[in-house]
């Protein structure tokens, strides 16, 4: 399975939208700071996720909410689930 997944820091009070097969891994790399963006800070939640069966529908999805540029539409995603 593969994971489109959306992290919010409250400390930089910014979302972070990525995909992966593995969301504890991946989780975890964010923490640790071994990932760029989100080496700011540690306090990375994971507040949203969605499943799909391959890595192209996973990184189409990751892209269509990537080109919103919209808060907004990230909140309301995380709010409806």
């Amino acid at each position: 399975m593969f994971y489109v997944y959306i992290l919010y820091s409250e400390q930089a009070d910014r979302y972070y939208v990525g995909q992966t097969d593995n969301l504890d891994t991946r989780l975890q790399s964010h923490l640790s700071g071994i990932s760029g963006y989100t080496s700011m800070t540690d306090d990375w939640k994971l507040v949203y996720a969605e499943e799909f069966t391959t890595r192209k529908e996973a990184i189409q999805r990751e892209n269509e909410i990537k080109r919103k540029k919209s808060r907004k539409y990230i909140e309301w995603l995380i709010q409806k689930k």
